[in-house]
């Protein structure tokens, strides 16, 4: 079934341009979210989802209340959501395997939604903006084409991406919102930035920097973050990058240099680090071939359960 907006099927044929002017509510709701002040997320509840990540838990859940994800320059956050049950899905796509990753996500909602008849899939895509490569606009038009070959209706509802996540100065473009959080008990979705993105931030980025599928990090259930087992290969050059000035690493590692958040750098030379101290996680860090496994404490902070070594 097809991707609507207002009961209306997308003519996907034409250019997203076409599509907003059609839809100008699409417009007014992505103007409506820009406006909004960035909010600072403390870590209390909030469960933090990494590039090529997902998450997706209900409004029963006591011990997340949040989803969230920033630091997106060419990359989505789409948030999936069913509006019987209140199933929420935040994922971070980078275009890696966009037909594939959205399967995932729509499975994992409709397991906990088993009321037919009773509630919509709702989708809200952020991020992107008018980069030179148009690796943003690749990404919006392969995310509404493979919604649109999904079984079920899905409904769009926020499209504040590419051109309309798109700011210039002096002539850099550059997107307005990096990151969204959603509230999973109001359905409240708002512009976001993170001071804690862990628990283990390092060995997560080293997931997607040596070639991570799209990976389900959260048992709703048990209401447990499951990290891994990961393994990968040595990565190749690590001495020589980490070699490299900051400048070097930026241009190289980056789809957006000139749009990239401050701590890009940092953040890619800490994983590198990391890769370079374990350089096989099936010894280092998963000797067991077991998860580590974090449960929220009484003051909402993650707290490792078992399993696993760093």
């Amino acid at each position: 079934m097809p991707l609507l907006i207002n009961g209306e099927r997308i003519d996907l044929a034409r250019p997203t341009g076409d599509m907003i002017r059609a839809h100008p509510q699409l417009e007014e709701k992505a103007k409506l979210l820009r406006s909004q002040p960035v909010q600072v997320v403390e870590p209390k509840g909030l469960l933090y989802v990494q590039q090529r990540e997902f998450a997706v838990t209900t409004p029963k859940d006591g011990s997340v209340s949040i989803l969230g994800s920033d630091d997106a320059t060419t990359c989505h956050i789409v948030v999936l959501r069913h509006t019987g049950s209140g199933a929420t899905c935040l994922t971070h796509c980078d275009g890696s395997d966009t037909e594939a990753e959205v399967s995932l996500i729509m499975s994992s909602v409709k397991s906990f939604s088993n009321t037919p008849g009773y509630g919509r899939l709702e989708v809200h895509l952020v991020g992107g903006f008018n980069d030179d490569r148009q690796l943003s606009q690749k990404l919006t038009n392969q995310l509404l084409r493979a919604f649109d070959l999904q079984p079920d209706d899905v409904h769009l509802v926020t499209f504040c991406v590419t051109e309309l996540n798109d700011r210039e100065e002096k002539d850099i473009h550059f997107p307005i919102i990096y990151g969204i959080a959603v509230n999973v008990k109001t359905a409240e979705i708002f512009p976001a930035t993170f001071p804690e993105k862990g628990p283990d931030e390092d060995l997560r980025s080293a997931h997607v920097l040596t070639g991570a599928t799209l990976t389900n990090i959260y048992d709703a259930k048990m209401e447990q973050l499951h990290i891994g087992p990961y393994f990968w290969r040595p990565f190749p050059h690590v001495d020589f990058w980490l070699e490299q000035d900051d400048k070097q690493i930026l241009q190289n590692l980056s789809t957006s240099p000139l749009a990239e958040p401050p701590h890009f750098v940092s953040h890619i030379r800490s994983t590198l680090i990391f890769l370079k101290e374990h350089p096989f996680p099936s010894r280092s860090l998963f000797p067991d071939r077991k998860p580590r496994i974090y449960k929220k404490n009484e003051e909402g902070l993650w707290e490792q359960v078992c399993s696993g070594k760093i």
